[in-house]
């Protein structure tokens, strides 16, 4: 794959050295607006990785668009702000993998955005997908997935509770680590503190699963620390904050179908996935340990970079694509080339 990455934070820094890493491919070409990445070589920017390909500061001065297989965009969580790089990239046809958390499931926040860009995809023939470990995964499309053996399904549970300790210091400012609860508590007022995705998750999996959801609400709360604590932005001194509790509830008429609980702090003891379905059969799966977000994030992105050119044009979610799976690694196309130049002769 030769891709196309735009936002270079510690996300798509680790995703590069993934591409590279894992043998998948390599950059067509590199965007970030931070003045202080323009000009530098992408080898300089992302460590471990050989590349010379300077980095551009605007999509704008991009020019080999032949040589791009898909875009791969890590900049924000938000649906709008990411907007005007989806466009500039569906208008030349490319299938574009984000990990913004709104676009999991547009049509619950951005309906009239969502429609827009599927429009658009459609009639350019490119193809546009929101993925992420959660959403995008552990939420949504694993406990989807296991419903497949399922005869019926009268309601899902799912957990997510994470140590954030090993987490990138922008999810531990995110959660909310080290703030006081009135900081806490102003921050989620203005909408600056919060697990972006949970909703979208929850409707992801009504909308597959035949359910109206009349009603849901989210509730969010502070992690004390017990202790002192360490973290990515500092010491947490005892009671001030080490994450986030956040729990979403479903309802169909005045039946709980959907409960989604995540909570993700400095030092959380028996950190774990677990999906339980309530239906025929009972299923109860859990992950000790959970999932590693950062690992997990930049792995199914690239893995679906791998899978969403062959699917049909338009906006996907995890659940209308083909299956998503570990990518293999790939020869280079010049060894590619010159092994099937030595076949032909």
């Amino acid at each position: 794959m030769r891709i196309l990455h735009i936002g270079l934070g510690p996300l798509g820094r680790k995703l590069i050295q993934d591409l590279y890493g894992r043998g998948l491919g390599e950059l067509a070409g590199a965007v970030d607006v931070a003045a202080d990445l323009a000009g530098k070589p992408v080898s300089r920017v992302v460590e471990g990785v050989r590349c010379a390909l300077p980095v551009l500061d605007s999509l704008e001065r991009f020019r080999d668009w032949k040589s791009v297989d898909c875009a791969i965009v890590t900049t924000s969580s938000a649906l709008e702000t990411c907007a005007p790089t989806l466009r500039a990239l569906l208008e030349r046809g490319i299938p574009v993998v984000s990990t913004c958390e709104e676009l999991v499931w547009p049509w619950l926040r951005q309906a009239a955005l969502a429609e827009q860009l599927d429009r658009l995809a459609r009639r350019r023939g490119a193809r546009l997908l929101g993925t992420g470990v959660n959403p995008g995964f552990v939420m949504d499309a694993l406990p989807l997935f296991a419903t497949a053996v399922c005869r019926k399904v009268d309601g899902l549970h799912v957990w997510r509770i994470q140590d954030a300790s090993t987490r990138r210091v922008p999810f531990q400012r995110k959660i909310g680590v080290g703030l006081s609860e009135s900081e806490f508590v102003e921050r989620v007022v203005a909408g600056g503190l919060r697990h972006v995705g949970l909703g979208e998750s929850l409707h992801l999996l009504a909308h597959h699963l035949g359910w109206t959801i009349d009603h849901w609400d989210e509730e969010l709360s502070i992690v004390r620390a017990k202790s002192p604590l360490k973290s990515g932005l500092g010491k947490v001194a005892r009671g001030r904050g080490a994450g986030i509790r956040q729990v979403a509830h479903g309802y169909e008429g005045e039946v709980l179908r959907i409960v989604l609980e995540f909570q993700a702090s400095i030092g959380q003891r028996d950190p774990h996935d677990r999906v339980l379905v309530r239906g025929e059969p009972e299923l109860d799966l859990r992950v000790e340990g959970g999932i590693h977000g950062d690992v997990a994030t930049s792995a199914i992105a690239l893995n679906a970079a791998a899978v969403l050119p062959n699917a049909a044009p338009g906006l996907h979610t995890m659940a209308s694509l083909p299956l998503v799976h570990c990518a293999p690694a790939r020869e280079p196309r010049a060894k590619r080339a010159a092994r099937g130049a030595v076949a032909r002769r």
